[in-house]
């Protein structure tokens, strides 16, 4: 079953670009010629999902293999996801269209731990049952697509969500992925049932299948068959830069640019740090490789921005040469870099060059503890020295502001580890002032510490109780302090992110009934409330308050000083021997090396980064992991300066081109976004503003209403050198879509005035239906209606203004020309105007104000004067615009 979207996309639904898989980068495979069907299936809505680097690379990897179609889907925001229940059409994949049921395998990606609830809102919207057990046992004999997830929550411990998925994906996907797709497509040709397709890919290192193992008294996963293994590995896999050049989506995202990842992997041994222990060994990738990728990926893309993805980029040692080597090729092209957070005491001032200019991006520090204690007993290896080091570079090249992250709720943590978080903020502001210059000022994010399996610290136990004290004890210090903005993170998210993430089998339940009460992710930020007390009435329902409770409280402290005293006569040895739910996990860090850093902790000692010191002996290398590969510092190239905006304006070009198709589901804000893009992938010659943020001189001449096509749209560019208009036209439209089509371009005098001043009025076709239940008019009653109207001298309507205030205005001033066409006229109508709007039972033809100080006759307001002329209902269906008429 193929879905009919634009059927789907009526008005009512926001943003409903997301939804129509036409992007740059999107790939369209055959349906019959394809083995295996995947679809990438992202838990978040689009702006989240089509910018996540990992989604990006899979899709590209999968789409790459011969025989296997990859399609996408994404969770609908509530407006679709109400409509499609209403409708009864199940969710679809955005390339192909098709429903999810008509797939072979979809897989999710679950990066956090109360995401799960989002994926079985997909699966039910997907008519898909949410379990294995479900799916298997299904009496109508159907046949339903394997579902899997993948990603560092399902990696960590996957068994709160055993009952949901057919398998799960460990670790790294880019081999793992195409070798399951093997396997698909030979069990699919050998007929093999679900149950041997699955024994199968149990057999596949990275493969873990929940049906093939049960959870035993204590909580630990044992098999319950002799042929699967009793632990199953994470998979490793080197990065490769090349297939992260993929989609550019139509509507701005999260993350709007291209992405290029330089290291994977840490070795720094933060011990609070469950991304550091899961991605082990550290990998660097060649340096070629990254500056190519991004000068390729920028040119083919046409992104203003770039960033470099690492868990600690500042650990990439050719970093400084890298960024500086890419700045110098661009630096003609107002291109700007941003990092993730990064090591403050590897801030310099070439990484300041890298991220600094005319469009300068935001810095971010995480310090992550206010005392060099803690920073310790965490091994942040970070000291005072340091720290104000990196901050009073960055303030001496040009930022002002820093954001910087810090937890509560560490082991060992005392209320002067608290009070340092503020001490500190003063003690940099103190540090980073000069006289005359703007002072330092502070975004803070302070978070609650959660402890994560795979760390030193999974033994742990935090109290949310205490949590709230401290966040009171902070929010006191932080009132002194100028030029501080602070964000707490909520302590009840915390909590359910410890009590999900650190859960067992039983949990399953729980994350289904709390979906059931609705607790979806878009919940946590539209009612936090609700969505907390749907996730208690679950935990109550399953009779586990009781160990929720220990996470409210603070079941024991393994620095043994909990307030309430719980944790006297502890035996840490002991209980760190004890079971947990994903020692079957094997990620290749041994646990009695955690146990033993876990020492390391409680005596404030560090362990030092064995990508640059000595091993640490933690398990992770050899033949089934790899070992660690550093690239080592290169000569940094001379800075060549950073991009100084080219503001000459030597020739303007007037282009005239249409928005057709699904184009016309693209706001106006994402068309510019669009132009400016397609303007950089062609290399032409554009001038820009001057200021802090300079921009393209693209001039649009009007807005066009979202989901209107036109066939007359007007826009201007400004360029820096004069070019034939006849190649401007070739090159620009080539980088289009082709329901953009460019019909003419002129040169323009680039004294006169731009299109949007010089715009008049413009010509609309509109289709309407008549909403009551009176006879159709006829071609008398519309011709008399047309007449009633143009010899009317003025018909009124009351508008809003910006303010607030209420005017009335004069329509019958702002309409020139207004006629019925009879259907016997639409074979002569011209061939732009769209099918849709020549098949209309009413089309109306007009023309009518369209001034950009305010003075417009909307299609709308024409639907006003029929009814306030006739005293019927009128819907408008469609809005064509096919001319804009510009003053001499």
């Amino acid at each position: 079953m193929s879905v009919a979207v634009e059927q789907l996309l009526t008005p009512e639904i926001s943003r409903p670009a997301r939804y129509l898989g036409n992007e740059l980068g999107a790939v369209h495979k055959a349906w019959e010629s394809a083995a295996v069907r995947w679809v990438l299936t992202y838990p978040e809505v689009y702006e989240v999902g089509a910018s996540n680097l990992g989604h990006i690379i899979l899709y590209s990897i999968l789409n790459a293999q011969p025989r296997q179609l990859c399609d996408r889907a994404y969770l609908p925001a509530p407006d679709l996801a109400a409509k499609l229940r209403h409708t009864q059409i199940p969710l679809f994949a955005v390339e192909s269209r098709q429903i999810l049921l008509n797939f072979d395998i979809l897989g999710f990606s679950l990066s956090y731990e109360l995401g799960a609830t989002n994926i079985l809102e997909m699966l039910d919207l997907a008519n898909i049952p949410l379990t294995w057990k479900e799916r298997r046992d299904d009496p109508t004999g159907r046949l339903y697509p394997l579902i899997f997830a993948g990603g560092q929550t399902a990696t960590s411990n996957p068994e709160p969500y055993a009952d949901f998925f057919d398998f799960i994906a460990l670790g790294d996907g880019e081999e793992l992925l195409p070798e399951i797709g093997l396997i698909l497509e030979e069990g699919k040709a050998l007929g093999l049932s679900r149950e041997e397709l699955l024994l199968d890919l149990a057999q596949v290192p990275g493969v873990y299948v929940p049906q093939f193992y049960e959870m035993a008294a204590d909580g630990s996963v044992h098999p319950n068959r002799p042929d699967v293994p009793a632990r199953v590995l994470r998979r490793v896999a080197t990065p490769i830069p090349a297939y992260s050049i993929g989609l550019v989506p139509y509507v701005q995202t999260v993350h709007d640019r291209l992405t290029i990842e330089v290291r994977r992997g840490c070795t720094r041994g933060c011990r609070f740090c469950q991304p550091g222990m899961l991605t082990r060994p550290a990998r660097d990738v060649e340096p070629d490789q990254v500056v190519d990728a991004i000068e390729q990926g920028m040119r083919a893309t046409g992104y203003n921005e770039f960033s470099l993805l690492s868990l600690s980029c500042s650990d990439y040692l050719a970093l400084p040469a890298v960024g500086i080597a890419i700045k110098n090729r661009l630096k003609d092209e107002n291109i700007s870099l941003s990092l993730p957070s990064q090591r403050v005491d590897r801030f310099d001032e070439n990484i300041a060059n890298i991220i600094g200019g005319t469009r300068q991006t935001g810095l971010t520090f995480a310090p992550e503890a206010g005392t060099q204690r803690m920073r310790d007993i965490i091994n942040k290896g970070l000291t005072n020295e340091e720290l104000l080091r990196g901050v009073k570079t960055a303030y001496e090249q040009g930022w002002d502001k820093v954001k910087l992250y810090f937890m509560i709720g560490l082991p060992g943590e005392t209320d002067a580890d608290i009070l340092g978080i503020a001490e500190t903020l003063r003690w940099l502001q103190q540090n980073c002032s000069t006289r005359g210059k703007k002072r330092l000022s502070f975004n803070v994010t302070i978070s609650n510490f959660t402890p994560k399996p795979h760390t030193p610290f999974q033994w742990h136990s935090v109290s949310t109780t205490e949590f709230l004290r401290k966040q009171t004890l902070l929010r006191q210090e932080f009132r002194s302090i100028k030029g501080l903005k602070a964000n707490f993170t909520d302590v009840r998210i915390s909590a359910m992110e410890d009590f999900v993430g650190r859960g067992d089998r039983r949990l399953s339940a729980v994350v289904r009934r709390a979906w059931e009460l609705g607790a979806g992710m878009d919940s946590w930020w539209e009612s936090l409330d609700r969505a907390f007390a749907a996730w208690e009435q679950a935990i109550a329902e399953a009779d586990l308050t009781w160990k929720y409770r220990q996470v409210e409280t603070g079941e024991w402290n393994v620095f043994g000083s909990s307030r309430d005293d719980s944790s006297e006569g502890l035996d840490l040895h002991a209980s760190c021997q004890m079971p947990l739910p994903w020692d079957h996990i094997d990620t290749g860090i041994d646990k009695q090396w955690l146990q033993a850093d876990l020492q390391q902790a409680l005596e404030a000692a560090t362990v030092p980064d064995c990508s640059f010191d000595g091993c640490s002996h933690c398990g992770v290398c050899g033949a089934d992991f790899g070992h660690n590969i550093v690239v080592e510092a290169l000569p940094i190239p001379q800075f060549a300066g950073h991009f100084v905006p080219k503001q000459d304006r030597v020739q303007r070009l007037r282009v005239w081109f249409g928005k057709q198709g699904n184009m016309a589901l693209v706001s106006h804000l994402d068309l510019i976004r669009l132009f400016d893009r397609a303007i950089r992938r062609a290399a032409l010659p554009i001038s820009f503003t001057g200021g802090f943020h300079p921009g393209p001189r693209i001039s649009p001449a009007n807005a066009l209403s979202l989901g209107a096509t036109s066939s007359g749209e007007i826009v201007d560019f400004d360029l820096t050198e004069s070019m034939d208009v006849a190649e401007f036209q070739q090159r620009f439209a080539a980088q289009l879509p082709a329901d953009i089509p460019v019909y003419r371009v002129e040169a323009i005098d680039p004294a006169s005035e731009a299109a949007t001043k010089r715009l008049e009025t413009a010509e609309y076709y509109i289709s309407l239906t008549v909403n009551d239940d009176s006879n159709q008019p006829s071609t008398n009653d519309w011709q008399q209606w047309i007449e009633r109207i143009l010899d009317a001298s003025e018909i009124k309507m009351e508008q809003i203004t910006k303010s607030g205030a209420t005017k009335t205005v004069n329509l019958r001033d702002r309409l020139f020309d207004l006629e019925w066409i009879a259907p016997d006229r639409y074979s002569d109508l011209p061939t732009s105007i769209p099918p849709l709007l020549a098949a209309a039972t009413t089309l109306l033809r007009y023309v009518g104000s369209c001034r950009n100080d305010g003075t417009l006759l909307r299609p709308e307001h024409v639907v006003h004067l029929l009814e306030q002329t006739v005293q019927r209902d009128f819907q408008l269906r469609h809005i064509h615009r096919s001319q804009l008429f510009l003053t001499p």
